[in-house]
């Protein structure tokens, strides 16, 4: 009993340090959905806004260009099943498949739903940066988000030195970065749809690390947390009884 409570512990603390993670995010998320229906982001989106277009150049504007083409649609969906190739013959992960695909899937379906749910129009609208539809949350920024944030997961548990996983995060943190960049240097979104985007990809994501973890925790153990628990709270609550009655 007391080796099976061990081995669950930290699964168990994982999961909850990460829900209380993706709690905090769900909370700065609403927060800010809760100001754009306010209307008291103007003032901070004109400030961004203004700084860019201060510095708009016709170098800066190709630059973004490419950028902006690292988060698209049609250029993460191209990557995606690149992805899943090396997933499926090269690592054999079925469980790195499935949450792969239910966290970029499931991603591009959530931007979609919370996008017809705050209904805001964008700054611009220009069909060759993909820059159609409804503004808040940004696609690119979330779909940029759990796209390179997965391969970073995926970095983090292989078998790289430290040195190259520490790299391979430093450069897709940085694209992340530019890429929510790129959507409000060339018009296509507010600033505050950036952030939204960032904020809900965070969440996302660490909910299907977290569901990935526990799923491989399981199959790979025969210990089962949900049982250990329910043991565990028996236990104290019998323990807690006798010592009542004492």
């Amino acid at each position: 009993m007391e080796e099976e409570k061990k081995k669950a512990a930290f699964p168990a603390l994982l999961l909850i340090i990460g829900l209380a993670v993706a709690s905090f995010f769900i909370w700065l998320f609403a927060e800010l959905a809760e100001e754009l229906l306010e209307n008291e982001l103007r003032k901070f989106d004109e400030t961004i806004i203004g700084f860019f277009n201060s510095v708009a150049n016709s170098a800066l504007d190709m630059f973004f260009l490419i950028i902006t083409e690292l988060g698209s649609v049609r250029f993460l969906t191209a990557l995606s099943v690149l992805a899943l190739l090396l997933l499926w013959f090269k690592a054999k992960d079925k469980w790195g498949i499935l949450f792969f695909v239910i966290a970029v899937g499931g991603g591009s379906l959530l931007t979609l739903l919370l996008k017809n749910l705050y209904d805001r129009r964008r700054p611009s609208i220009n069909e060759s940066i993909d820059a159609v539809g409804y503004s808040f949350p940004s696609g690119h920024s979330m779909g940029s988000l759990l796209f390179y944030g997965f391969i970073g997961y995926f970095a983090v548990r292989s078998r790289l030195k430290k040195r190259v996983k520490v790299l391979i995060l430093i450069i897709l943190a940085a694209l992340v970065v530019l890429i929510g960049t790129s959507r409000i240097y060339l018009g296509a979104h507010f600033p505050s749809d950036v952030i939204a985007g960032y904020i809900a990809g965070t969440i996302w994501l660490i909910l299907c690390l977290l569901a990935l973890e526990w799923a491989q925790w399981q199959s790979g153990s025969h210990v089962r947390p949900v049982q250990v628990m329910r043991r565990f709270l028996v236990s104290s609550f019998q323990s807690t009884k006798k010592r009542i009655r004492r």
